[in-house]
Formats: C-alpha cells, sequence, structure tokens
C-alpha cells in the first residue's frame, strides 16, 4: 500500500528495541524512535498482546448476555460484554495474527460466546476491527453483534476465568455505563456501534 505524503512526513522511525519481557504471555519493549524532525527519543514503552473479540449478545427475549468478573487492572469486578482472546497456534498470547492463528475472529466470537455464557446464535454481524490501544499496543479488537442467542449448554470456562452471565435490558446496560459500572471502553464502543 502507497504511503501519504502526510504518512511519510508523520511517522516515527524505530532505531532500537529492547524485549523487557518476552513469555508466552506479553512481549513488552523498551524502544527508541527518531522523530521527523530527526530528534531522537527514548524510553517509549510498548507492548503486544493477542487480537480478541467482543461480542453484544442477547437472547430470544432481547435479554443482553453480559458477564460479571474481576479484573485486576482497576481491581474490580466489572460488567461487560462476553469476550476474550483469538486462539494461536504457536499459544502465545501476543503477536501479528497471519498464519499464526489457529481461527479467525469469528470463529473466536462464537466460541467466547459459547464458553463463557453456554448460548449460540445463527445470526451474526462484524461491527469493527480497531486498534485495542494504538498508542501503547499493537493488537485488535474484533466487534460483533450476536443475535437471538438460544441457550445450549452451560459454561466451560478456562482455567483462569471466574466469571457469572447476568442477563441485562438495554437500560440496565444505559444506566451501568452512566454511572461508571460498565467499565470496558472497547465494549462501550460495541454498544454504541450495535445501537446504531
Amino acid at each position: 500500500m502507497k504511503q501519504t505524503d502526510d504518512e511519510r512526513t508523520l511517522a516515527w522511525e524505530e532505531v532500537k528495541t529492547e524485549h523487557i519481557i518476552q513469555d508466552e504471555w506479553i512481549d513488552f519493549r523498551r524502544s527508541a524512535y527518531r522523530f521527523p524532525d530527526g530528534t531522537v527519543f527514548e524510553p517509549y514503552y510498548s507492548y503486544s498482546r493477542r487480537d480478541y473479540v467482543v461480542v453484544v449478545a442477547w437472547d430470544e427475549e432481547g435479554n443482553y448476555l453480559c458477564v460479571r468478573q474481576y479484573r485486576q487492572g482497576i481491581g474490580e469486578v466489572t460488567t461487560e460484554f462476553v469476550a476474550g482472546g483469538i486462539e494461536r497456534k504457536d499459544g502465545k498470547e501476543y503477536g501479528k495474527g497471519g498464519s499464526s492463528l489457529a481461527e479467525d475472529a469469528l470463529e473466536a466470537a462464537k466460541r467466547e460466546l459459547k464458553e463463557e455464557t453456554g448460548y449460540e446464535s445463527d445470526e451474526w454481524e462484524s461491527l469493527m476491527k480497531v486498534p485495542s490501544n494504538a498508542t501503547m499496543a499493537d493488537n485488535y479488537a474484533y466487534l460483533f453483534v450476536a443475535k437471538n442467542c438460544r441457550k445450549v449448554s452451560g459454561q466451560d470456562l478456562d482455567d483462569t476465568e471466574f466469571l457469572n452471565v447476568v442477563r441485562l435490558s438495554p437500560d440496565e446496560i444505559e444506566e451501568k455505563i452512566k454511572a461508571g459500572k460498565f467499565q470496558q471502553a472497547m465494549h462501550i464502543l460495541a454498544w454504541l456501534l450495535a445501537k446504531r
């Protein structure tokens, strides 16, 4: 893809990178960048995590399927939509997609919905692919809608997942967002896009 004049004149050049932590969970880096004016800035910290999905799902009665779980970053139990990482063949929790992926985003969304809630849907819509945190991270969130979900099984959670399913009305979700009790930014974006 050809770069525009803006992209050529605004792009930073990475001149040095040190992998501070690089294990199966994260690649946390300290880099030096040359700015468009020629000056070099360091340290600049960034990280890689795997791409993930967020699913705005509602059941046949019009209730939205949400989960409650502890989020250590803010030290609180949150209410949010179903979400989870896109599986990779190499077992890592980070890295660019391509041939390393074991599933595509839609497959991941369907899997996560069933694992976390026990629900399935035959009506899916892709809303958007958006950088998760373009300032510091290189991963993307894939946002989906799942309509008219039906209960088909119990939960099938990962070893690190401890969550409860709650069914909320649209008004209850709006109230939680306004009260700061629906704390995931990508989930709020998915909600706003799904309502359009």
